[in-house]
């Protein structure tokens, strides 16, 4: 399904098992309306998308220990300079950048993308 030519905003989900959400709306009134309902039948849908799909959950994300083993390797940490922030992964990396709200920055865990063991951002003010 293809947006209605009235959409103003579109906000896609993809759920873990792959499942597509996509919300259209043509008014702030419609997108907050639409995300209150999306909010309202969470459940609903990922209980559906379990039912289509046999009652199969989704597999979980590996963890950085997983993968390491599965290619038989050792993960690899930068060794830590002076003020370096280290978690459980190793070396953290300082990551800058600019968002709507202005300027930020945050030391950002070394596990890959995904893993169910990452650790949070640790945000600088």
């Amino acid at each position: 399904m293809s947006a209605p030519e009235s959409t103003k905003f579109q906000i896609n989900y993809k759920l873990a098992d792959g499942t597509l959400v996509n919300l259209y709306a043509s008014s702030v009134t419609e997108l907050e309306s639409g995300l209150a309902d999306l909010a309202m039948n969470a459940l609903n849908i990922r209980s559906t998308g379990m039912e289509l799909s046999g009652g199969l959950a989704p597999a979980p994300a590996p963890t950085v220990a997983a993968v390491a083993a599965a290619f038989n390797a050792t993960p690899v940490a930068a060794a830590p300079t002076g003020g370096d922030q280290m978690c459980r992964h190793g070396a953290m990396a300082l990551r800058t950048g600019t968002s709507a709200k202005g300027a930020w920055k945050g030391y950002m865990c070394a596990a890959p993308k995904g893993a169910t063991d990452k650790c949070d951002t640790i945000w600088i003010r």
